[in-house]
């Protein structure tokens, strides 16, 4: 099946070719037609599957024709860098149709967003807080929506953002279709979906398991050897593109810091940066010009780059969604990944609950030439990078330290 099958009008069909889309994605083919006919939607869907051109063309297509200069498409986003990109996927998939777009956030002179928002814009890409400022000053009306989209709504609240969602909700009084996105679909989302969409029809894409492209290692490892072990692993290995994930904003920003010293081209993404930073650092990662990016989960939605070679989990993630998550940024478009996962004797019922998700015991590796014994410093870091050895790569043997045994044990350790 092509994108000729729906029937989109050809001023959007040459978006769709422009950007060499060919084949639509499982989350497109099921999820637009419902959409063209007008009904609300549920769409689970992880991030990666094709999701935003699932519910960018359908609106190009309703709005090519009808009222122009009022804003009639809202899609509220958790992120200003996922606000831009879903931004920059309508200009490019609606470049021939003449509608116009913009992204909303905070972080950014409100006058140029307002100048942006009256030059005649019928579509609005916003995070929640900056809307209701735009709402509450009037510089934004609802009054002539269509369709309402609400993307990645289990992020939406994992931030907080449940009150601003009822409040901008009570600022759309006409009739609309609402589109409801989400990787998964905690009882919170449930219960707004009852609130808010009228018969939904729900679309569900392999929602709770990863890409069938990335390969999945854990690293067992004592805490304060994790820098250690991530720069020696980089050291000994092929990559492109390499995102890596920490639990917390000033892990991230040390363990750029200590990527920086040790030569590498790095950039971190957490919340305290401000907006250039931020921006910069998504753009130089898209452009290859940084190899390696440091992030936190909330800072990286909105990640969109299809180089990644591999994702490096340095804090195990909270949950097994939360893993999938991480780990779909690579493999992508059937292109290999590989997932690496550092993890500590406090990871291991997580990590039984990974492998009962996935169905398999994961590969547990030891990495050759690397000390394991080393003892922490006043500042949790080694005193001096480990020294190589010839042998070089990952080594599955049962040679190491008693400690990392024991480390290993603990998590279940299987020899695959």
């Amino acid at each position: 099946m092509s994108f000729e099958t729906f029937n989109f009008h050809p001023s959007i069909m040459a978006g769709v070719r422009a950007l060499g889309y060919i084949t639509p994605t499982p989350i497109q083919l099921k999820a637009i037609p419902p959409i063209m006919q007008g009904r609300d939607l549920i769409g689970l869907a992880q991030t990666g599957t094709g999701k935003t051109a699932a519910f960018v063309l359908p609106i190009l297509e309703r709005l090519r024709t009808g009222q122009r200069g009022c804003v009639r498409a809202l899609i509220i986003s958790p992120t200003r860098e996922l606000a831009e990109q879903t931004c920059e996927v309508i200009n490019q998939l609606g470049y021939n149709t003449g509608l116009e777009s913009v992204a909303v956030y905070g972080g950014v002179n409100m006058a140029q967003q307002i100048r942006d928002i009256r030059r005649s814009c019928e579509i609005v890409v916003a995070c929640p807080g900056r809307l209701i400022d735009h709402l509450w000053k009037g510089t934004i009306s609802l009054s002539q929506l269509e369709i309402l989209v609400i993307d990645e709504a289990d992020r939406m609240f994992d931030m907080g953002f449940l009150p601003d969602i009822h409040n901008i909700l009570a600022c759309i009084m006409n009739k609309h279709q609402t589109l409801l996105f989400s990787a998964t679909m905690p009882e919170n989302i449930r219960r707004l979906v009852k609130e808010i969409l009228h018969d939904p029809v729900t679309v569900q894409i392999d929602q709770r398991l990863p890409p069938k492209t990335v390969s999945h290692a854990l690293y067992p490892v004592e805490p304060h050897l994790k820098t250690a072990l991530l720069k020696e692993i980089l050291r000994k290995t092929r990559t492109e593109s390499v995102l890596i994930f920490t639990r917390t904003k000033r892990r991230a920003e040390q363990v750029a810091q200590q990527l920086v010293k040790a030569g590498y081209r790095v950039s971190s993404l957490q919340g305290d940066l401000p907006q250039s930073r931020r921006q910069a650092a998504i753009e130089g990662f898209r452009t290859g010009t940084i190899k390696i990016l440091v992030a936190t989960d909330i800072a990286s939605r909105g990640i969109d780059v299809l180089r990644i070679s591999h994702v490096i989990n340095y804090d195990m993630p909270g949950s097994t969604d939360d893993y999938i998550h991480r780990i779909g940024r690579t493999g992508r478009v059937e292109k290999a990944g590989d997932a690496l996962t550092f993890v500590t004797r406090a990871d291991a019922e997580k990590v039984n609950d990974l492998e009962r998700i996935l169905n398999k015991p994961l590969e547990r590796l030891t990495l050759e030439g690397f000390d394991y014994t080393k003892k922490p410093t006043a500042n949790n870091e080694p005193r001096r990078s480990p020294q190589p050895r010839r042998r070089t790569g990952s080594s599955r043997s049962s040679s190491t330290s008693t400690g990392l045994k024991s480390l290993g044990r603990e998590l279940k350790h299987q020899v695959i």
